[in-house]
């Protein structure tokens, strides 16, 4: 017979929103929920009491783990085009020490709580690591070709190697994705959906709005990122301007069928998450906080996307952009700059919302009966809230 435990603390929050007193945790030796239920107040009653708070496993809904390697190598900053030429120059180096990177990477999210990743692969090298550990991966295989049409058939098939890797060699959840609205043609749109049609478990990321160069390449086709394309011997004699934000160029040419992660959203007006709300109900908003202040020095108006009811979700990004792979850390972040927004929201986000964005909801995000979501014991020093989110509230994983 399996050994179970009754955990309590000052309060759980069970991710969907609810905040219990006097409730406790019934868990059998893996961590599944086996109830939910008001403290047993018998003699007879072994329960483990935590000073704080109980709080589901988090989900990390958007890391790029193969670039754990260059923590420290990029500078604060400097932009995101600046930030990409440092990623595509500096990337490469000796394979052991990209498998180590990647490994301790894994490891921190780990310990810091985390259960789930949605992660993004340009390159084979994070699936071994993915394979063995104790966290679920969803890993989006990221496809561009720089607006190149007349390329678009020739990365595609680039891609696909390791989207095959991925799915049968190592048999790890996946789908394959557009990078960007400024990297992705109209063809390489098309064969990613054709790809995506019929499986029913696709879901699609896209980086989105996350500076200024790309309003500006869509605007009026100027801006950094043509500078950045001619620098790198990319055409852009060819590209017109549409005269709307970036996201409705992706609106029109993704598919509307599938569950869509937009992340970052840093410059996210209420009419463009309208639309996409509109365009797609089954969409998610995915923040790195701690990323945007990284590359951009700024963070997106969350309050922008909680007045069009948007479902959010919070994500590291990788650590070339970020200090840290704690989902606790960021949503310090947006305590500190944005403090508005409640304990329970953020919570939600960290959790619920992040695992509903992975489709992972039927087994992580909440405390609910059937569930192995993971148990997180928040708590701060003595006289502070964990629900205050200072530099004090730390995190220890029960299960």
């Amino acid at each position: 017979m399996s050994e179970v435990k009754k955990l309590t603390a000052d309060k759980i929050y069970t991710g969907t929103g609810e905040v219990l007193s006097n409730h406790m945790l019934i868990v059998d030796e893996e961590g599944r929920i086996l109830e939910v239920c008001p403290i047993d107040p018998s003699p007879a009653s072994e329960i483990e009491k935590y000073d704080g708070i109980l709080v589901p496993g988090f989900v990390n809904a958007h890391c790029h783990l193969e670039l754990s390697h260059m923590k420290g190598m990029v500078p604060t900053g400097t932009g995101l085009i600046a930030f990409i030429k440092d990623v595509v120059t500096k990337r490469n180096t000796e394979p052991e020490v990209i498998e180590e990177a990647i490994r301790a990477a894994d490891r921190e999210m780990w310990e810091n709580g985390i259960v789930a990743v949605g992660d993004i692969s340009n390159v084979t090298d994070s699936f071994q690591t993915k394979k063995e550990s104790s966290l679920h991966y969803h890993t989006f295989v990221e496809m561009f070709d720089f607006l190149q049409e007349e390329e678009a058939g020739k990365h595609f098939e680039n891609y696909m190697q390791i989207y095959r890797s991925l799915t049968e060699e190592y048999s790890l959840s996946g789908t394959a994705v557009p990078h960007a609205p400024y990297s992705v043609s109209r063809s390489l749109f098309a064969k990613i959906n054709n790809l995506n049609r019929d499986r029913k478990n696709a879901i699609i990321s896209l980086h989105n709005m996350e500076t200024e160069a790309e309003s500006e390449l869509f605007l009026s086709n100027s801006g950094e990122l043509i500078e950045f394309y001619e620098g790198f011997g990319i055409p852009t004699h060819h590209l017109k301007p549409t005269g709307r934000p970036s996201i409705h160029y992706a609106l029109e040419n993704m598919d509307a069928e599938k569950p869509t992660l937009f992340v970052h959203n840093t410059l996210c007006s209420r009419e463009e998450i309208r639309a996409a709300v509109q365009w797609n109900p089954n969409s998610y908003w995915v923040s790195c906080p701690s990323a945007n202040l990284y590359i951009e020095n700024r963070l997106p108006r969350y309050r922008n996307f909680i007045e069009e009811g948007a479902t959010m979700a919070l994500g590291t990004d990788s650590l070339t952009s970020n200090w840290q792979l704690s989902i606790l850390e960021e949503m310090k972040v947006i305590a500190k700059y944005q403090s508005f927004i409640s304990f329970d929201q953020l919570i939600q986000w960290a959790t619920y919302n992040g695992a509903c964005a992975l489709s992972l909801d039927s087994e992580l995000g909440s405390f609910e009966k059937g569930k192995k979501p993971g148990v997180n014991l928040l708590f701060a020093a003595e006289g502070e809230a964990p629900e205050s989110l200072s530099e004090g509230t730390d995190i220890k994983k029960l299960f």
